[in-house]
């Protein structure tokens, strides 16, 4: 494989200083997330808590997203995307704060976790939106779309890393401060940017009327039903074991975290090898069969977790949990953006953002309250049970989701047939 191919969409400016300030920004955004789970841990060692705060993070986006969309639609994506990393930032300087002030509680995490949320919920179907424009050669958008799932996992694999050697030698604050000040790097390469305006529903409809239209597309063609159902489920039951890592770290394990920082990171390992592989590919067509077989990775990675004793088993098998959700996130991404009407952009990666991120909460949730009862271990098994009963029930709707998607791939000119593929 070429490297020019593997890293073309970096050729186009506005992504290449997208890439490199988003980049530096997610290290700090990952510390603070693994920081943010030990710290919670910490002060009160209850999963309901640990599962309560993810449920804050992230509940705003399956809440707001819809309404989201519309805005996203209707607004300057540029701008939007903009001022939510300002408002991201002032949000990550208030925990440093809270953190040096000596005056942290589990309620100040909790409220800020909420803030972000709802920071998030506006930026996730924005920042989606802008990949588009961003990119000056359609066929390269999904190359940006798997380089950005690299960026994100390169990102993770760093973070808590760091995130779990600084909280054990000096605490929770420095990981708060650090993410705040690497959001000048995103703002920095988002202002350098020279963007075209998005097309965007007139102003003058209806704004109700925009939504349901948006829910009308998206859930009345079967493509974008399935693609949404299943990543939904994979979030409520498969992501959210990433909430329960600091019981893996402490309980399973007997260590500290920095255990914790190194499962994140192993899983981002695969990641980043699903990420490379499907920014390796060269069309779209045939990720339909990606899709179906990643969350049985997914599904058998978290089993094994959950019946792993021994820390070492453990650091081996978090990379297929890793592969298996990052291949089908990004997959999903990509199918959704090159099958989806361009007006239409940031509803659609609203619902995705819905599905993806807004899931995770109510899964983090149920997940916690679900550990109190059986135990961290069973929980990650029976999660991982759902994510491969899902993948066999996607895999019998290809057939269908071909014939109605080859339409569209013939229309936009990707591929004459997919049927052979």
């Amino acid at each position: 494989m070429k490297f020019e191919m593997l890293f073309r969409s970096l050729k186009h400016r506005n992504y290449r200083l997208f890439f490199l300030g988003q980049g530096i920004s997610l290290i700090g955004t990952w510390m603070q997330m693994t920081a943010v789970t030990w710290l919670v841990w910490r002060l009160s060692h209850s999963a309901f808590l640990l599962g309560l705060t993810g449920f804050a993070s992230r509940i705003p986006t399956f809440v707001l997203a819809p309404f989201a969309g519309v805005l996203v639609d209707r607004l300057d994506r540029y701008r939007l995307v903009i001022w939510a990393q300002v408002f991201s930032m002032i949000q990550a300087l208030m925990l440093a704060a809270l953190m040096y002030s000596g005056r942290i509680q589990i309620w100040h995490v909790i409220v800020l976790s909420l803030v972000l949320g709802f920071i998030n919920a506006l930026d996730l179907p924005a920042r989606q939106s802008l990949l588009v424009q961003m990119i000056d050669k359609p066929e390269d958008l999904s190359n940006a779309i798997a380089l950005n799932s690299t960026m994100v996992n390169g990102a993770r694999l760093i973070g808590p890393s760091i995130a779990g050697i600084l909280t054990a030698v000096v605490g929770e604050a420095l990981c708060f401060l650090i993410n705040g000040l690497t959001y000048t790097a995103v703002i920095a390469g988002l202002l350098m940017m020279r963007v075209k305006p998005n097309a965007r529903i007139e102003k003058k409809t209806n704004a109700f009327d925009n939504l349901k239209e948006g829910f009308s597309y998206a859930f009345g063609f079967l493509p974008i039903r399935h693609l949404l159902f299943l990543l939904a489920l994979v979030s409520f039951t498969g992501v959210s074991y990433t909430q329960l890592l600091p019981i893996f770290s402490q309980q399973v394990f007997h260590g500290d975290a920095s255990t914790q920082g190194f499962l994140f990171s192993s899983a981002a390992i695969g990641a980043l090898v699903g990420a490379l592989y499907l920014a390796g590919r060269k069309d779209v067509p045939g990720l339909e069969r990606v899709i179906a077989w990643s969350p049985m990775i997914l599904g058998g990675g978290l089993i094994g977790l959950g019946f792993s004793s021994r820390l070492w088993l453990s650091l081996a098998i978090m990379p297929f949990i890793g592969l298996g959700q990052i291949v089908q996130m990004a997959s999903t991404n990509t199918v959704l953006q090159t099958i989806v009407d361009d007006d239409k952009r940031g509803r659609i990666m609203s619902f995705y953002s819905m599905a993806f991120m807004g899931m995770v909460p109510l899964g983090s949730l149920f997940a916690g309250i679900l550990a109190e009862y059986i135990g961290a271990p069973l929980t990650v098994i029976l999660g991982g049970v759902c994510c491969i009963a899902g993948s066999f029930s996607f895999a019998r709707q290809i057939p269908r989701f071909r014939e109605l998607v080859h339409p569209i791939y013939v229309r936009k000119g990707i591929l004459l047939e997919i049927h052979n593929r």
